[in-house]
């Protein structure tokens, strides 16, 4: 079972986002939210999911198939 499944539904919606390169702005516009939520939500994510940062969370998106080269 991926990880991301284990994660909030809004924390989801979020890391879903953030994997796609997208910055705190773009995310809290996208998801009609503050961008300090979507920094909190961004922050509970990578440390559930035991990720140091917004590079390895793309990395972990797509050895997991939640991205896949070539599609957006």
């Amino acid at each position: 079972m991926e990880a991301t499944r284990q994660l909030p539904a809004r924390e989801r919606d979020v890391f879903e986002v953030l994997v796609r390169g997208r910055s705190n702005a773009d995310i809290a516009a996208e998801l009609y939210v503050e961008a300090s939520t979507v920094k909190t939500h961004v922050a509970h994510a990578l440390a559930k999911l035991g990720l140091p940062d917004r590079v390895s969370a793309v990395i972990y998106a797509y050895e997991t198939g939640l991205l896949v080269p070539g599609r957006s």
